[in-house]
């Protein structure tokens, strides 16, 4: 029985994978105009597919001194996608409250 030895995963593996999440968050963003929560789901993917890339050139970078900025962003971005996660579904509550939908296209207007 042989084994498969595909090779070493360098930074051009991570950043594929980085890219091919951003490209299915972006594409989740523009195809589903209609359902909140998907719209959220796919700015928290677009913002992992950010962090993968940041935690793959912070591993790869030859200076090991500079190692854990790429790891003090991530930090930064998952406290801010926690927070935008929990702001956005307090508001979706509120408005399913109100307007009895999450569809977008009848969230429309604002008013005071």
């Amino acid at each position: 029985m042989t084994s498969l030895a595909l090779g070493p995963i360098t930074l051009g593996h991570f950043l594929s994978v980085g890219a091919i999440l951003f490209a299915l968050s972006v594409i989740g963003i523009f195809l589903n105009r209609k359902n909140l929560i998907v719209l959220l789901m796919a700015i928290e993917l677009m913002l992992l597919a950010v962090n993968l890339n940041f935690v793959a050139f912070s591993h790869y970078l030859p200076i090991a001194a500079d190692r854990m900025a790429g790891q003090v962003f991530v930090f930064f971005i998952l406290t801010v996608a926690a927070a935008e996660s929990a702001i956005g579904l307090a508001i979706l509550v509120v408005l399913f409250r109100n307007r009895a939908t999450i569809n977008v296209d009848e969230l429309d207007e604002l008013k005071g």
